[in-house]
């Protein structure tokens, strides 16, 4: 067994699924708001069944380690912000072997699939792959259709071409945008050779509408769901994280109480 497939099976202690929550915001739109500091919001989700967590890797370091818990951690290495010229173009920050000094047990990449900055980006991508081959690595894929020659980001032909685009380029895991519809996306699903997670999109209106959306992601067959903001911007983070880890890995109330 290689390390990437210990790694693989460190992310997936808890079953086929996962529920990854990407803090990785605040260099694209400033510092995410916590009542207690990074730290603490990341002790909170690990300890309410978040299974990866997702951190630039300077935020890893001012983070005690026992933070994690069990949750593995995921270094990001794509970067821009909002204030750039074209926002949807996405450079390396970070390297794989940075990523391993600083704790990793996986790295991710972001691409943008139809944007002016795509030819860099892919080419980004497969060197980030080829490195996570050569370290014993896993690799998740942010590929999202975003750009000018996209018009409709939630078209199934598109997310289907991002999540082939992932596997045939050495991504272990792809995280793409629902949809929209359960069986539009199941066919998605059907035809990804690898793991596919789905992003947690923009902010939603309420705690009743974050799960729905679970629902309907987890019965389109994906492996899970990547979300931020929605869980960070709660009231409670902790509770909607524990709300949503019992969705993705089948936990009900009734069976713990």
């Amino acid at each position: 067994m290689s390390g990437r497939d210990l790694r693989l099976r460190r992310l997936f202690r808890n079953g086929p699924r996962l529920l990854v929550v990407p803090l990785d915001h605040a260099v694209t739109d400033g510092p995410i708001p916590t009542s207690g500091g990074i730290g603490a919001l990341v002790a909170q989700l690990a300890d309410n069944g978040a299974d990866a967590i997702v951190l630039h890797k300077g935020g890893v370091g001012r983070i005690d380690p026992s933070a994690f818990g069990e949750a593995a951690l995921i270094v990001h290495l794509s970067a821009s912000t909002r204030f750039a010229p074209d926002p949807d173009a996405k450079y390396l920050v970070a390297s794989v072997e940075e990523a391993l000094r600083v704790g990793a047990d996986a790295v991710s990449v972001h691409v943008n699939l139809g944007s002016h900055d795509e030819r860099q980006q892919i080419a980004d991508f497969a060197a980030t792959a080829e490195a996570c081959d050569r370290w014993g690595l896993p690799l998740l894929a942010m590929i999202y259709p975003r750009g000018p020659r996209i018009d409709n980001p939630r078209d199934p032909e598109l997310i289907a071409h991002a999540a082939t685009l992932a596997s045939d380029l050495g991504a272990d895991i792809v995280k793409t945008p629902y949809t929209g519809d359960v069986l539009t996306m199941a066919d998605v699903v059907a035809g990804s050779p690898i793991p596919l997670i789905v992003a947690g999109g923009s902010r939603l209106s309420g705690t009743g509408d974050v799960l729905s959306l679970v629902d309907d992601v987890l019965a389109a067959g994906t492996a899970g769901l990547a979300m931020g903001r929605n869980i960070f911007e709660a009231p409670d983070p902790g509770e909607l994280t524990r709300l949503i880890a019992q969705q993705v890995h089948r936990v009900r109330e009734e069976v713990l109480t």
